[in-house]
């Protein structure tokens, strides 16, 4: 009998010691994650941010707290207004951005996986990347690797070639400048085809919306007889974004055989020559008074 009461001792002793191994893994654990939080801070921020962020982690009491808390909410300002200024110099706001640590080794590397979204202008985008950061002494060298970028448009089959070359090349400066060039390019477009959708709506109509790459000609009077005025932005894979803007017609066959169709015919080559001459704008407005066929539209 005590044989065996001694032996129950022993399992609990022996499972009690499994749980105290258990619960000072745990501590270990946390000791870990907390000095990995400390060191990332310690890492990106310094001053009045990193004391800041120390004496919320419960490393500094120096000061008082409503001393702390406003030297933060100084900084936190004061990132805010740099923020705004970026955003008002190049056009691209950010919505949202997350990070996620993979590696963190001491005070010299560390490897974070960032996802950052936001629009410009209409265009709303994406990406995803792991940035890799270390310190040697007092310089730092950031690397970019696994670089994805998804954007949210119906019409990009202009930019899918650049995005494909920016995530192999892994280059975020070019894709934002690019990204820049395409959006002011692509509301030059949706500014000039709503100015003349609100000035001639008997003859212009966009069948896509304000962001309609077509924008489409017909006198009531007319039927069946349509220019369209096509007008892509193009983007090479080095990030040239080139404006192309060309003219089609839809004439019925009965309409054809009234007209000489070398006339017909030379439209598009006329368009070209109006553009070269007058620009865009003045060339769509001579070709919109001529389909109006009015002679007292005024300008």
């Amino acid at each position: 009998m005590e044989e065996k009461m001694s032996e129950e001792n022993i399992e609990d002793v022996r499972s009690l010691e499994a749980q105290i191994e258990c619960l000072q893994a745990e501590v270990a654990a946390l000791q870990r994650h907390q000095q990995d939080i400390h060191k990332e801070i310690t890492f990106h921020f310094s001053g009045q941010m990193q004391d800041a962020m120390l004496y919320m982690c419960g490393q500094r009491q120096e000061g008082g707290k409503e001393k702390v808390l406003s030297r933060l909410k100084e900084e936190l300002e004061e990132l805010e207004e740099d923020l705004k200024q970026q955003t008002h110099m190049n056009g691209i706001s950010l919505d949202s951005c997350t990070r996620k640590t993979l590696q963190s080794i001491g005070g010299s590397k560390l490897v974070q996986q960032l996802c950052v979204s936001g629009h410009c202008s209409e265009l709303v985008f994406q990406v995803e990347f792991q940035l890799s950061e270390v310190k040697n002494g007092e310089r730092s060298e950031r690397t970019i690797s696994d670089l994805n970028v998804v954007m949210d448009a119906s019409d990009l089959q202009n930019f899918s070639s650049f995005l494909s070359g920016v995530e192999e090349s892994r280059d975020l400066l070019l894709f934002f400048r690019t990204l820049r060039t395409f959006s002011d390019r692509c509301d030059d477009r949706r500014r000039t085809f709503q100015h003349f959708q609100e000035k001639y709506p008997s003859v212009v109509s966009l069948s896509g919306g304000c962001m309609s790459d077509v924008m489409s000609l017909n006198h009531p009077e007319l039927p069946g007889c349509v220019l369209f005025i096509h007008w892509s932005v193009e983007v090479s894979r080095e990030g040239e974004v080139t404006p192309k803007i060309d003219m089609l017609t839809k004439i019925p066959e009965k309409a054809l055989q009234l007209f000489p169709s070398q006339a017909v015919g030379g439209a598009t080559e006329a368009f070209q020559s109006l553009l070269r001459i007058l620009g865009p704008e003045a060339a769509m407005e001579s070709v919109i008074r001529a389909v109006s066929l009015s002679q007292h539209t005024q300008l």
